[in-house]
């Protein structure tokens, strides 16, 4: 059974840090692009980050540049978001999903495996 499954989201304090894991079991996320989404109440879904089969190539929201950084861990078969400086506006349910192809798309219609979600809530 294909499945992703987020995890690491929880409340913190405006400043501080998380990291978001993404573990994919029933297929191996290296042959994949991999993408972290957010998605605030009343708003659209975003993407925030994404990174390539190969770990070569990431790209970043211009909103989170600076402060997240995505990696992954092929011997665990996982992306990860880490999460720094976090402020109010990050506050969403965060989702990875993934492309059939090596190389990052831009949209969430350009991924179509999508976790269930976890959320971040930055408050104080």
């Amino acid at each position: 059974q294909l499945q992703l499954v987020e995890s690491g989201g929880g409340l913190v304090q405006p400043g501080g840090s998380l990291r978001l894991s993404c573990a994919a079991s029933g297929f191996r996320l290296n042959y994949y692009a991999t993408g972290w989404f957010r998605q605030a109440p009343g708003k659209e879904r975003e993407g925030v980050s994404c990174i390539s089969s190969s770990g070569s190539s990431t790209n970043y929201a211009d909103s989170v540049k600076g402060r997240f950084t995505i990696s992954r861990d092929d011997a665990k078969n996982t992306v990860y978001l880490q999460m720094n400086s976090l402020k109010p506006e990050d506050t969403a349910v965060y989702y990875c999903a993934v492309r059939p192809y090596s190389y990052c798309g831009v949209n969430a219609d350009d991924f179509n495996y999508w976790g269930q979600g976890t959320q971040v809530t930055v408050s104080s």
